[in-house]
C-alpha cells in the first residue's frame, strides 16, 4: 500500500448510519496515527473481533484503551 489512505476510502458507511466497529485501517485515522506506530504500540492490547478474514475493533474499545491510556499532564494544582 502506498502512502496514507485518505478518509473518503472508508465512505462505504451509509450516512446517519453510526459505526459500531472499524477495520484496523479506519481505527489508525480515528486515532491519528499512523499504521505502523498502530500495529507496534495500539493492536496488541486491544480485543479484535474476527469472522473469516474480516477483523474489526467496536468504537467503545478504542474509547476504553483511550481512558486506559491517557495521562494527566498536571496534577491537582492547587
Amino acid at each position: 500500500m502506498s502512502g496514507a489512505p485518505h478518509e473518503s476510502q472508508f465512505a462505504h458507511a451509509r450516512p446517519g448510519v453510526p459505526r459500531l466497529a472499524l477495520t484496523p485501517m479506519e481505527a489508525c485515522l480515528a486515532l491519528g496515527v499512523s499504521h505502523d506506530f498502530f500495529k507496534e504500540h495500539v493492536a496488541g492490547e486491544l480485543r479484535w473481533i474476527r469472522r473469516g478474514r474480516k477483523k474489526l475493533v467496536a468504537v467503545r474499545e478504542l474509547e476504553r484503551w483511550l481512558e486506559a491510556n491517557q495521562a494527566r499532564l498536571f496534577e491537582d494544582v492547587a
